[in-house]
């Protein structure tokens, strides 16, 4: 039977729940119609129903409850990436994920799993980059690997802020230079799921690696896994600013290396 002319439309993916399962926070990922961003961390929140699964129609208040409840940011993270992210797309209302791909705004060249923005194209592709993933994460662990004298497993490897450090060194090399805003915007990204996601895995401290390589590859998180802490501010500001200063020590190494051999 039909219904009634004056019915709400229905629409089974504009709400939080899994159209599969019926569940609120099952990963269902994006489906013909669905918008997606160049953010992980975001469309992550969507796949899982902490924002609207569809994408579109996003209001700021949704991502900042999505980004306490998903992640367990504090409150004053969560409101300066929801602030900060609204005024630099230049937005005041709800948004579909696709408006966060305006280039330059939050989305920055030399990402880690997206190409660069083509010359002359306002937004830039959010397509993930499979080769790009591989890359990353074979370059962790090969470095892992010959720390430990032995070949690891991606399981037996946790990612770090030195990680992060050299991951972030070589994708830069291949891209434009990033100004000042969009180079702290590239290492806060990190910085920020390094203090979400860090445990002990084998003696060190960081990120299981599988878990890195399933949210930037399939933007899902890590099964079964809920905040057990909340994440601050504070602590980010003091990971990003490390890496920057790591960052700036292997490029001045590297300058007087390139200048002795000349």
């Amino acid at each position: 039977m039909s219904l009634p002319a004056t019915h709400p439309k229905i629409d089974e993916k504009s709400g939080k729940t899994c159209p599969v399962t019926g569940q609120s926070h099952e990963y269902q990922p994006a489906a013909t119609g669905d918008v997606r961003s160049v953010c992980p961390a975001i469309n992550t929140m969507a796949n899982h129903g902490y924002i609207r699964r569809d994408g579109k129609h996003i209001s700021p208040l949704a991502i900042f409850r999505g980004l306490k409840a998903c992640y367990g940011l504090s409150t004053p993270l969560a409101l300066v990436l929801t602030a900060g992210g609204w005024l630099l797309i230049k937005k005041f209302g709800p948004i579909s994920l696709s408006d966060i791909d305006l280039h330059n705004a939050v989305e920055h060249d030399a990402s880690l799993v997206h190409v660069d923005c083509p010359p002359g194209q306002k937004y830039a592709p959010p397509e993930i980059h499979p080769e790009l993933v591989n890359d990353l994460a074979n370059h962790i662990r090969d470095a892992a690997s010959a720390t430990a004298g032995r070949e690891l497993t991606e399981a037996e490897v946790a990612v770090d802020g030195h990680d992060v450090t050299r991951a972030r060194l070589r994708r830069e090399k291949l891209s434009k230079p990033l100004d000042a805003m969009h180079a702290e915007i590239a290492r806060g990204e990190m910085a920020i799921i390094l203090g979400v996601w860090e445990q002990t895995v084998d003696g060190k401290e960081g990120i299981p690696l599988p878990w890195l390589r399933t949210w930037l590859a399939e933007e899902r998180l890590p099964e079964g896994w809920r905040p057990n802490h909340v994440q601050s501010l504070r602590d980010v500001m003091k990971r990003s600013s490390a890496i920057r200063e790591e960052m700036k020590k292997i490029r001045e190494e590297e300058a007087a290396a390139t200048a002795n051999a000349a």
